[in-house]
């Protein structure tokens, strides 16, 4: 697993982005000491010479220890037991105090002149690499973080609601329409998140310490300084990237409460305020698309249904992943190894427990590529295929960089890779691979955006809110007793939905989301959907498409692929604004192509609006 990449949130605790640091080598001899104490190099002014050979240094040390803490971690998501997760909070432990470390070692060149641009950028690299830093030179205090945060991610991967798992429940979020069977099942699942509330809030004070050791605010400042921009800059452009979308997220959302309330009654649906968070297919209600049947009509009918698609062909787990793997290799990459469908995990094993929860890894950084995923032939799981080979393809591709640069330069690249691609999961292409016999005429299209909208727009603002919750917490906004409290004033403001019944004040609601005891940022999921978007006009407009930009499909264009390859082999060695513009020609993140491909349906859904009383 590459140690810079800011992936989809598959390690525990500190474990994330260049924090998959491995311990240093205890036969490396010290630096030679003065009479003081203090060694050499800590007396000397340091010089440019200087930081070019430590990051030299601490690329090849990175280089050098990355894979045995990738199995470790590798066997601990696919083995969960007592000795897996000892191992796992040790190697997290060592991780940690070596990036803070590297980090520490790193600020001591802040301010030497003559630092070329790329030792300069590496130095970057290293000093905000961690997701959650311990303090410095605090054993004690690095061995506890590197505990509560594989405990945390050992009790999600764990939980089970009267001997049901999370896929088992959240299969019933997604077909049941019994609105107390639906209740109990998300409450249940929240009851496995409360106990986590104590660990997490020590985690914070913990991570917060080393954060200002790293002479960061709070971790959340140390999160948003990894944009190549400053951190209330970041902040604020996501924030404008949020008011561009919001207008059609509304209509969504306007259109959605209608048709619940005619589902379930408006007595339990209010239309003039937020929709209960249980009713909307999803457990954490962040995408709706398992309600489609619920919400379309008339001509909101696809003219196919994909999951049904998947079983008449007998798609298995294996035929999807070979069908995702031939979309990327028709654009011109190179077939997945068959080390990858021999070491990867695809389905649920029946006799241990695993973390179900979908990833993509690269255990030796070049190419010992693999998924980690319970695969199901759904629709669902057919995209999600494409967007963890997406992660497999862009490892292989900035292996060629030196370590510090095997990774994005913005994390919503990464989950926007695979993304990009599932866009090309367009009837044509269907039709191409066998799937569908038909393409749907043109006035099935409202449907098809119904569709798509239902996961991609009612994902915007909750992919907003998990880190502004994350933000607020850092920063002391929001105390252990306001946690829950603070939660759903977010998923009110941002999402509009409401909790179903009265939450507790010592419940932790915010641990029922895999990524908040992972402790993956999740912002990168916002930027994906924005830059996935983007992408997608960039490469048909580079294919020549004139039409409907929600009928393009790039597959087979190997003249996209080839620039898209150039994209991703660059890594982390440049901003994310100049890879942005090497492939789209823009410098910034823009969301006029999301508004471009869902207009048909914004206008659509205007109509449908009329007379009701839309907004919370």
């Amino acid at each position: 697993m590459s140690l810079i990449t800011k992936r989809a949130g598959q390690f525990a605790g500190a474990v994330s982005a260049l924090a998959l640091l491995a311990a240093c080598d205890p036969q490396t001899p010290a630096a030679p000491a003065d009479d003081a104490g203090e060694t050499a190099a800590e007396t000397a002014q340091p010089t440019a010479e200087d930081a070019r050979a430590f990051v030299e240094r601490a690329g090849q040390k990175l280089a050098a220890v990355s894979e045995e803490a990738s199995r470790v971690f590798w066997i601990n998501a696919n083995f969960i037991t007592y000795d897996s997760n000892w191992l796992a909070a040790k190697q997290s432990e060592r991780l940690t105090k070596l990036g803070v470390e590297l980090a520490q070692e790193a600020r001591r060149f802040d301010g030497v002149d003559g630092l070329d641009a790329d030792t300069r950028r590496k130095l970057m690299l290293l000093k905000e690499s961690l997701t959650l830093p311990a303090p410095a030179g605090d054993d004690e205090a690095a061995a506890e973080l590197a505990r509560i945060t594989t405990e945390l991610q050992s009790m999600y991967g764990t939980g089970e609601v009267d001997g049901k798992s999370l896929g088992e429940l959240s299969e019933t979020m997604a077909s049941s329409r019994d609105y107390d069977e639906l209740l109990a099942t998300w409450v249940g699942w929240r009851d496995v998140a409360k106990p986590m509330k104590d660990m997490y809030a020590a985690m914070v004070d913990i991570a917060n310490q080393g954060a200002g050791d790293l002479g960061y605010d709070d971790t959340g400042v140390l999160w948003r300084s990894k944009y190549d921009m400053d951190p209330d800059a970041f902040a604020a452009d996501v924030d404008r990237l949020w008011g561009e979308v919001k207008p059609l997220y509304e209509s969504l959302h306007c259109h959605v409460r209608a048709k619940l309330g005619e589902q379930y009654g408006t007595d339990k649906v209010p239309q003039d305020g937020p929709i209960p968070a249980h009713l909307l297919g999803n457990m954490w209600a962040q995408q709706w698309g398992e309600i489609f049947d619920l919400v379309a009509e008339g001509d909101a009918d696809p003219g196919y249904d994909l999951t049904q698609l998947l079983k008449d062909a007998d798609y298995d787990h294996m035929k999807m992943v070979e069908t995702a793997d031939n979309f990327f290799t028709s654009v011109g990459f190179e077939p997945l190894p068959e080390t990858f469908y021999e070491r990867s995990l695809f389905l649920k094993p029946e006799d241990r427990d695993v973390v179900c929860h979908a990833s993509a890894w690269n255990l030796d950084d070049q190419d010992d590529i693999r998924i980690k995923m319970c695969i199901k032939p759904t629709a669902d799981d057919f995209k999600t295929i494409h967007h963890e080979i997406g992660h497999n393809i862009y490892q292989r591709a900035y292996k060629i960089q030196p370590p510090l640069y095997r990774g994005d330069p913005n994390d919503g690249f990464h989950e926007a890779i695979g993304d990009m691609i599932a866009l090309s999961i367009t009837p044509d292409y269907l039709k191409q691979i066998g799937l569908l016999d038909q393409v749907p005429s043109e006035d099935k299209d409202i449907g098809l955006l119904m569709a798509q909208a239902l996961d991609k727009v009612a994902f915007l603002p909750f992919g907003l809110l998990v880190d502004k919750w994350r933000w607020q917490v850092f920063s002391g906004e929001l105390t252990p007793d306001d946690y829950n409290q603070g939660w759903w004033k977010l998923r009110e403001q941002y999402q509009g939905v409401t909790a179903p019944v009265d939450r507790a004040a010592d419940a932790f609601d915010p641990g029922a989301k895999y990524h908040v005891p992972g402790n993956t940022p999740y912002m990168r999921y916002f930027l994906a959907h924005i830059f996935q978007f983007q992408f997608h006009r960039a490469a048909c407009e580079m294919a020549g498409w004139e039409g409907p930009l929600h009928r393009c499909s790039i597959y087979g264009n190997k003249e996209v692929g080839e620039k898209f390859n150039a994209m991703l082999e660059m890594g982390a060695s440049k901003t994310w604004q100049e890879a942005l513009e090497a492939f789209t020609g823009q410098t910034e993140a823009d969301a006029t192509a999301i508004q471009a491909y869902f207009k048909p349906l914004k206008d659509w859904l205007d109509e449908q609006n009329q007379g009701r009383s839309c907004g919370w």
